[in-house]
Parts: C-alpha cells; sequence; structure tokens
C-alpha cells in the first residue's frame, strides 16, 4: 500500500464488551483493546483509514482510533450492545443493514451509514431491544479521498 495516498479499509466483526473486541485464533481468545489496535493501526505507516466494527459495545474503540485521518464505524456505542450475532445468523443487524442494504443503495459512505442507523434503529424498535445507537465519527481528511472514479482503459483507476 502506499502510505500517503492509499486508503486502508479494515472490518471486524466478533463479540465486544466494554474492554474491547473477542479474538480467537485456535484455541486461544484474546480480548482486542482500543489502545492495541490503535498501536497496529499507526504501526501500518497508512495515513487515512476507514474502521468499521460490528459488535456490542464497538463504541469504546471511538476515543482510541477516531480522528480527521481516520473514519470510524461502529455497530453500537460504547454503552449498548449491538445485535444477531446468534450462530447461524448469516450477518448481524448492523451488517446487514450496512453491507447487505445500504450500501448497495445508498451513493457514499456517510448516506450508507445513515440509512444502516436508521434500518437498525427500526429493527431495535420493533423487536422491543435498547437502542445499539450506531456511530460515525472522525475521517474529515478521508472522506473527499471517497469519490467514484472512472475506470481506465485496462481497468486500473488512473492516478
Amino acid at each position: 500500500m502506499n502510505g500517503e495516498s492509499d486508503i486502508l479499509f479494515l472490518v471486524l466483526t466478533s463479540h465486544g464488551s466494554p474492554d474491547g473486541l473477542a479474538v480467537t485464533a485456535g484455541r486461544r481468545t484474546e480480548t482486542l483493546k482500543p489502545s492495541t489496535l490503535a498501536e497496529m493501526l499507526d504501526q501500518t505507516g497508512v495515513r487515512h483509514k476507514i474502521v468499521i466494527i460490528s459488535a456490542c459495545y464497538s463504541g469504546v474503540f471511538i476515543p482510541r482510533l477516531a480522528n480527521a485521518n481516520t473514519l470510524i464505524i461502529t455497530a453500537a456505542d460504547a454503552d449498548h450492545a449491538s445485535f444477531g450475532c446468534e450462530d447461524k445468523a448469516k450477518w448481524t443487524y448492523f451488517g446487514d443493514a450496512f453491507f447487505n442494504a445500504a450500501l448497495r443503495r445508498a451513493s457514499n459512505l456517510k448516506e450508507a451509514f445513515f440509512l444502516a442507523r436508521s434500518l437498525v434503529s427500526k429493527r431495535e424498535l420493533r423487536e422491543g431491544f435498547d437502542p445499539s445507537n450506531p456511530q460515525m465519527v472522525g475521517g474529515e481528511k478521508v472522506e473527499p479521498l471517497l469519490v467514484a472514479r472512472p475506470l481506465g482503459a485496462r481497468g486500473a483507476v488512473p492516478k
């Protein structure tokens, strides 16, 4: 990746807690803390980042990660659970609303987020759950870079 011009797009989905995100590798399970993820992202050398975290309490990552160069989208705020992460589910409520519905209909990431947040809120209300309050914070310098560009002759995006 070109650390100055490319955008790192990271999507994490797991069980969350007020301490962070559950990560399982083989028989080992640990909690990925916001400070650890911030350090990992800093070590990439990539300036512009988009991080989407679909987990309960995923808003705990916002204070450590969100800034002008890093856009954070979370399925919940720091004080609430998100829903739909049952073992047999193909999507969480937020994942379905954002990736499966809103991104297919919206013309940009911000519009997709607001549509997804509305869909999640309506579903939670209908099913009697406390609101998860999905969040979108930071990224003021990333959003202008998220514009569709025509493909070049060989399918490559011209610079």
